[in-house]
């Protein structure tokens, strides 16, 4: 439990940098940034691993690129739903994706890096 509200700060750090840093992307609010934390993390868990395995031969073909539009669509998919939650495009969504990802990963970095400290 404590990994997943982890992982959905996470989330919500990068949606935020993401608001701050690319142009197209609109957060209302904190409350706005929270729930659409939340819902992007239940889109990754379930939607995204069945539209990645739909696109594989097009991911293979791309070399992988293709997954960032892939997570792209997922956070398109999260805008739709979360009013306040505005992406502007689709470059604006590929920016998003990688910005997210880039802070999730360094989260992960991080939760690694204390695993092995607390050890």
């Amino acid at each position: 439990m404590a990994k997943l509200v982890i992982r959905m700060i996470f989330g919500a750090l990068g949606l935020w940098a993401a608001a701050k840093l690319v142009p197209g992307i609109h957060v209302r609010g904190t409350e706005t940034l929270i729930i659409a934390a939340a819902l992007l993390g239940v889109v990754n868990a379930i939607v995204r691993p069945i539209v990645t395995v739909l696109t594989l031969p097009l991911t293979i073909v791309t070399l992988g690129l293709f997954l960032l539009v892939v997570n792209a669509a997922m956070i398109g998919l999260v805008s739709m739903v979360v009013p306040g939650f505005e992406v502007r495009g689709l470059v604006a969504g590929v920016l998003a994706a990688i910005v997210t990802g880039v802070v999730s990963w360094m989260g992960g970095l991080m939760l690694q890096d204390f695993r092995r400290e607390s050890r």
